[in-house]
């Protein structure tokens, strides 16, 4: 559980725990802390994948099915002995979505809420054309990398900081081109409501499809910034209290 999962503070009381799934060449850091945020009916988990931080030692995962793996296997117990939800960024969405779907299928378990931030939506054109861009050779070609993912935001100045995050975010590229979704005209997977937030500056989404996904509400926020505005801390502020609110009600 340790190797998967970051939680910076347990609240064996909480009456559900939050999923975390991080953004393309990102690691635990800045979700995790989530955990002190949030009041005491509110765990966090946040997923680490292998290649970094304490899995730096570890291959990258070559595709999402042996991540979902992974992740259902070592929180299935958790998973339903309270009630979940998931919270994904860019890449972490498709991962959380993912998961979410094999939980479905294969156990019947379904998040009391999607939390889904700066992605298209799984059934959507932009995605599929997303899915088919061919990465470039170059290892420094970070900005054509990051057109599979990413979004508009500053880049680091650091040489070897940069270097990592090349590779790091390379690696989930891949890792994102190996989900394929295909919504059926009779198929609506969830029935959780789902929460759409983006950033004003980050380049445009197709979020729209989030509809034909659930049988649940689905509602769209727009905040102030760029493809990471939820480190701004006033973003970060109004994502804690929707959340909040949302799962209490």
């Amino acid at each position: 559980m340790e190797k998967l999962v970051a939680c910076v503070q347990k609240k064996p009381d909480a009456v559900c725990r939050l999923i975390c799934f991080p953004w393309a060449g990102g690691g635990t850091s800045q979700l995790a802390e989530w955990g002190r945020l949030f009041n005491d009916s509110i765990e966090v988990f946040c997923i680490r994948l292998p290649g970094r931080e304490t899995r730096l030692e570890e291959p990258f995962a070559k595709d999402m099915t042996s991540v979902v793996n992974e992740i259902t296997s070592v929180l299935l117990k958790e998973l339903k002995e309270k009630p979940f939800a998931f919270f994904g960024h860019s890449f972490g969405t498709y991962m959380s979505f993912a998961v979410a779907l094999h939980l479905k299928e294969k156990y019947g378990l379904e998040p009391v809420h999607l939390f889904m931030s700066a992605a298209h939506s799984p059934n959507s054109a932009a995605y599929l054309a997303v899915k088919s861009i061919v990465l470039p050779d170059g290892s420094n070609d970070l900005l054509a990398i990051m057109e599979i993912l990413g979004g508009n935001f500053e880049l680091p100045h650091n040489e070897e900081v940069w270097r990592d995050m090349v590779l790091t975010f390379r690696e989930d590229a891949k890792l994102f081109q190996t989900f394929s979704f295909e919504k059926t005209e009779m198929n609506t997977p969830f029935s959780c409501d789902v929460t759409y937030f983006c950033g004003s500056d980050d380049k445009i989404y197709d979020a729209k499809g989030w509809r034909e996904l659930t049988s649940g509400d689905t509602s769209f926020y727009e905040l102030p910034g760029d493809h990471l505005y939820l480190l701004k801390p006033s973003n970060e502020s109004f994502l804690i209290k929707h959340i909040t609110r949302s799962i209490e009600n």
